[in-house]
């Protein structure tokens, strides 16, 4: 009986913890390659989901994954990850093949490759929504689509903030 009572405990602690978890992060299997070299199809990222109620602000860099209104394969919604690359206020214009923040050429060491992220004329991002690209801009489909266009701040499911797998490029943001 004692060692019935014993597993029931450990059974519960790991639900609570487990629950506890799920609150706050949300694990999630890539199926893009939209964000090659930092992240690939296939890898597995924690998504902090209390990142910005808790933690601070959103900032131009940070990894993100948002709800969108398109479809996947199965019809169901898509969810996207990104780079915050403009924050309310602040201009975005792709000129040649280059992001221009507020009129200064934007040093990305992040991007699959500089020079392909075509022309888009300048957008200023309007207040409670930010501008992400992904960073393989061949293949991502971002904030310069206007099937997406600016992102409402509240479409963001949270802040990527580690990456689980592979283990050998496990890695925090």
């Amino acid at each position: 009986m004692k060692t019935m009572l014993g597993w029931i405990k450990e059974i519960l602690v790991a639900v609570i913890i487990a629950t506890l978890i799920l609150t706050f992060i949300k694990p999630i299997a890539l199926k893009q390659s939209s964000m090659v070299p930092t992240f690939y199809e296939g890898d597995y990222v924690f998504v902090s989901k209390q990142a910005y109620t808790l933690f601070g602000d959103i900032e131009r860099g940070d990894v993100v994954v948002f709800h969108t209104s398109l479809k996947d394969d199965e019809n169901n919604d898509k969810n996207l990850i990104k780079r915050i690359i403009g924050l309310p206020g602040d201009t975005i214009e792709v000129k040649d093949g280059y992001v221009y923040l507020n009129g200064e050429l934007f040093e990305e060491t992040y991007v699959n490759e500089e020079g392909l992220s075509g022309d888009m004329e300048a957008v200023t991002v309007p207040k409670g929504t930010v501008f992400a690209m992904g960073d393989n801009r061949r293949v991502s489909q971002d904030s310069r689509d206007p099937m997406i266009g600016c992102v409402k701040q509240e479409e963001i499911l949270g802040k990527v903030v580690l990456r689980l797998y592979p283990f050998d490029r496990i890695r925090t943001f």
